[in-house]
């Protein structure tokens, strides 16, 4: 099959990939740092900001100061209003002027003598028949009032009233006669606008105040913004989203997973291509404890596996794992760690090592081919035909035997082939693969892909574990195949005469990245049954792992059912659709 040769972004060292990511960071930061800022800079804006922020403060405190300082001075009034009318109804002159209705001319002499001692608006003086005998409009004298809460009732009163002089804080008090008799009342006020100037003369008081706040917040304004700016390198607002936006395009944009940690293990940063290749959902501000379960590929993210391009197993993928430490002035902040989907990169690798050892073994048979050609040139020179002929036939009887057993139990041609190829890469390692006699495989059966890739990786597995091996006693190293099928389960069994697998090792022997041989050539070790544990695992299989003469592997894939290959079909049609 025609094979495609491994992308730059999968075979890239290392160091090189960092670099190269280091590369993109710093010209997206100079980018940004070389674009034309805006008007207003950081420090402007926090200043206006605080500014407003202190002037509405600033505002809202005056006025509610200014309430509170009306009420007071309601109140202040109030008093004030209510004493100057006690002293009033108090005089000796307005009490007999009242109680004997004679003279008004000094009811209002006295009133106005008294309004213009005490500051007050206006004093007036009614009668029990609510007939004003003062009033500062002396128009108004000897006409009734009108105003509501004007009765006697013998008791003194305030309020901020709107009276014929405007609104005012009033007081009255009751007026009585030189016998104790209740003659009328006496009512003295102060105008609102007194109220009004008292309020504005505090104002340079309070601005004064203001301002110092304003000057304080506007100095604590430059400080936070230079802080700020020394926080974020310099840069502006606009610049900061600008960066963060050419971040999120680079981290979504790129074919590698790629995900950050805080100290904590908490995961801070993930794009699109870890959450699909590590199957991850709500993963921002969790552990990894908290999104993967325990194995090989969290302690490949954790830290704890170290190394380059750690090989990691999922259910679907094969992910080359880096973490990178983040350390800023000596400290550790956390960790970046880059996913990298290898799984068509590692199909193609043992593809390859496939392709190349039968290469080598066919080579091998070219030169022992020719060997035999010269051979038998050689006997037909001397003339001895009869030798030539028994040597031809004892050269070619072995081969075609091997064939036509292969042919007559495994009717499908691609497990034949493969089978074959096999057998000649294991002859050249100096291992027999032999076909169980009871072996019977029909020409179309379940799950071919998968059953190529679990019989190919067994039987690799095998004839390394033959070959690597101890010679056993009394026989060759040799590696034994059955494949059977039945209506419920197609079954493989791969027997070897290495040195088994121990017991304490077939807990782990599964486990993708673990073997107890080291690696050669290109495809790496701890993969292959790894791989063959989880195609099992995923179509509802089962494999054993057993003692015999070496290792013996038993796997038993059942046959799916035909409706579910049809509710597959149906939901696979409607999806295309």
């Amino acid at each position: 099959m025609p094979m495609r040769a491994p992308g730059p972004a999968h075979d890239r060292p290392p160091a090189r990939a960092a670099a190269t990511a280091r590369a993109r960071l710093t010209r997206a930061v100079t980018a940004v740092a070389r674009r034309p800022r805006g008007n207003r800079k950081l420090s402007g804006r926090i200043l206006a900001g605080q500014l407003a922020i202190l002037g509405l403060t600033s505002a809202i405190g005056f006025v509610l100061f200014a309430v509170a300082q009306r009420g007071q001075l309601d109140r202040e009034y109030e008093r004030q209003a209510l004493a100057i009318a006690t002293t009033t109804a108090a005089e000796p002159q307005i009490r007999q002027a009242i109680a004997y209705g004679t003279g008004g001319d000094v009811v209002q002499a006295v009133t106005q003598r008294i309004a213009a001692s005490t500051g007050a608006s206006y004093v007036v003086v009614i009668d029990r028949h609510g007939i004003r005998h003062s009033h500062p409009h002396p128009e108004l004298v000897g006409v009734r009032v009108d105003a509501p809460g004007t009765r006697l009732d013998g008791r003194s009163h305030v309020g901020v009233d709107n009276g014929s002089t405007g609104r005012s804080a009033n007081g009255r008090a009751p007026l009585y006669g030189p016998a104790g008799d209740l003659v009328g009342q006496v009512s003295a006020g102060i105008r609102e606008r007194t109220v009004v100037d008292q309020l504005w003369q505090e104002l340079p008081v309070f601005g004064l105040f203001a301002g110092v706040a304003l000057a304080v917040g506007a100095g604590a304004s430059v400080l936070l913004a230079r802080r700020l700016k020394r926080s974020t390198f310099g840069l502006e607002l606009e610049e900061i989203t600008e960066l963060l936006q050419d971040r999120e395009a680079m981290l979504h944009g790129i074919r590698e997973g790629v995900l950050a940690f805080d100290r904590r293990e908490r995961i801070t940063v993930v794009n699109d291509e870890a959450r699909r290749l590590l199957g991850l959902g709500t993963a921002l501000g969790r552990t990894l404890a908290e999104v993967l379960p325990d194995g090989r590929l969290r302690r490949a993210l954790d830290g704890t596996l170290a190394g380059h391009d750690i090989t990691v197993l999922t259910d679907s993928h094969c992910l080359a794992v880096n973490r990178m430490p983040v350390v800023l002035h000596g400290r550790e902040l956390g960790a970046v760690v880059t996913v990298r989907d290898r799984t068509e990169l590692v199909g193609l690798l043992r593809e390859l090592d496939s392709v190349r050892g039968l290469t080598d073994a066919l080579r091998s048979q070219q030169h022992e081919f020719s060997n035999r050609m010269h051979t038998l040139a050689g006997l037909l020179e001397l003339g001895e035909h009869e030798a030539a002929l028994e040597f031809a036939v004892e050269s070619a009887g072995a081969e075609p035997s091997l064939a036509g057993s292969v042919r007559d139990r495994i009717g499908n041609p691609l497990m034949a082939g493969l089978v074959m190829a096999k057998t000649t890469v294991a002859q050249e390692r100096g291992v027999r693969l032999a076909l169980d006699a009871a072996s019977e495989l029909g020409e179309a059966p379940p799950h071919l892909d998968r059953l190529l890739t679990i019989v190919g990786n067994l039987v690799d597995n095998a004839v390394d574990a033959a070959a690597d091996g101890p010679p056993p006693a009394g026989g060759p190293r040799q590696v034994t195949l059955r494949l059977t099928e039945d209506a419920a389960a197609v079954r493989v069994r791969v027997a070897d005469t290495g040195p088994g697998v121990p017991g304490w090792a077939r807990s782990r022997i599964f486990e993708d990245g673990w073997s107890t041989r080291p690696g050669r050539g290109t495809a790496r070790r701890g993969l292959g049954l790894a791989l063959v544990h989880r195609l099992v695992r995923r179509h509802g299989g089962t494999i054993e792992v057993s003692e015999g003469r070496g290792a013996v592997f038993t796997v038993v894939l059942p046959v799916p059912d035909p409706a579910d290959d049809r509710r597959a079909a149906l939901t696979a049609k409607g999806a295309d659709r």
